[in-house]
């Protein structure tokens, strides 16, 4: 098949089209890489810097478009595929629907429904606009929900939606706010991840310390609870000197990024999230134990009855200082978690399983 995917969210469609040529398809990524992380892609629409930004950059996909035609199959990872406003990328949609074939939608990210359904019928028990019966205050929650509800974006998602071919939640949570609108023609695949080679080498040896690694995004620190976990493993080091080294990574190019994530035991990730996303998932591949999103909905959606390599915790700082606690009393858990946490990614998130389960939903009839 030929193959289209437009966008990129945290080296989703170029993970996935590493699998899909493997698989024998051809595929061209399209993409901004997303932004500072700069992934591969064969086809740049980054936006431009300057005046006229979104001018240049609608003339850019302009002259783009003609090569964007006869696809078998287009994806695009988000409503927001290119950095335009939604007013401009309906009609590019529509372009790309006339003359292509499937058109897949992945729910993957910040979209309508995953603010909609979030803040108005709360299926979750807590996320990123609520915890319990109440919602989240914090700015980016807010913006979020301004320029997602009753706007131009909500109208581009609903179009987009409603007249795709299929749509792709790749977390247990992006399933549950498409769930009650599109269920006929949503999937639920797990996000691709390239296992490490050589596969790690766990030692048996219990680490003293236990390093901890926190990546702080500006901006988004409250938003995603980064700042209470930092707190927590703060709160811990001083209350157990010596048993933890805790590793922060703020502002710091994405090579350096992986440098200092790869010489830790611990990754602390997205304390509001029901399940791992592609920055602890990569970590997990390492052998690197993830303190986050671990419920038990995220095992029942892969069907996994054995392995727990997560160290799930709730959205309260005495839940993240209490499971880190743990880990600085009982280092000796961490080996069998860190073996666990590759066989997971090599049972539920290899590149190549998970380019199949899309090849299947590619196949189906229209």
């Amino acid at each position: 098949m030929k193959i289209l995917l437009l966008g990129e969210y945290s080296n989703v469609h170029a993970t996935l089209a590493l699998g899909l040529r493997q698989l024998g398809h051809e595929v061209t990524v399209v993409s901004n890489g997303d932004f500072w992380k700069d992934y591969p892609r064969d086809i740049d629409v980054s936006r431009p810097r300057g005046p006229l930004a979104g001018l240049r950059l609608t003339a850019r996909i302009a002259t783009l478009l003609p090569r964007l035609k006869g696809y078998d199959v287009v994806q695009l990872i988000n409503p927001l595929f290119f950095e335009l406003r939604a007013e401009r990328l309906a009609p590019i949609y529509r372009h790309l629907r006339r003359h292509n074939g499937r058109m897949v939608l992945c729910a993957m990210g910040m979209d309508y429904y995953w603010v909609s359904e979030n803040t108005l019928h709360k299926p979750l028990r807590y996320g990123d606009f609520n915890i319990g019966d109440s919602l989240r205050t914090d700015e980016p929650a807010l913006r979020e929900q301004r320029e997602w509800m009753g706007t131009a974006k909500e109208q581009l998602n609903r179009l987009i939606a409603t007249d795709c071919d299929d749509i792709v939640a790749g977390l247990y949570e992006y399933m549950v706010c498409y769930r009650p609108y599109f269920a006929s023609k949503l999937h639920f695949v797990p996000m691709p991840i390239v296992p490490q080679s050589p596969a790690p080498v766990v030692s048996s040896e219990a680490p003293h310390p236990v390093r901890v690694f926190i990546g702080i995004s500006r901006g988004r620190s409250a938003y995603k609870g980064t700042d209470i976990m930092l707190q927590a493993a703060e709160a811990v080091a001083n209350r157990h000197p010596g048993h933890i080294a805790i590793v922060k990574a703020e502002g710091v190019p994405y090579e350096q990024y992986q440098h200092m994530m790869d010489s830790s035991d611990v990754i602390l990730d997205q304390l509001y999230s029901y399940t791992p996303a592609m920055n602890a998932l990569l970590a997990m591949s390492k052998g690197i134990v993830c303190v986050g999103g671990g419920e038990s909905e995220n095992y029942d959606i892969l069907c996994e009855s054995h392995l727990r390599p997560i160290i799930n915790v709730e959205p309260t700082f005495e839940s993240v200082c209490h499971q880190i606690e743990q880990i600085a009393l009982h280092p000796e858990r961490i080996p069998p978690l860190k073996r666990q946490s590759i066989e997971y990614i090599e049972r539920h998130h290899h590149y190549l399983k998970v380019a199949k389960a899309y090849e299947q939903i590619y196949q189906q009839p229209l």
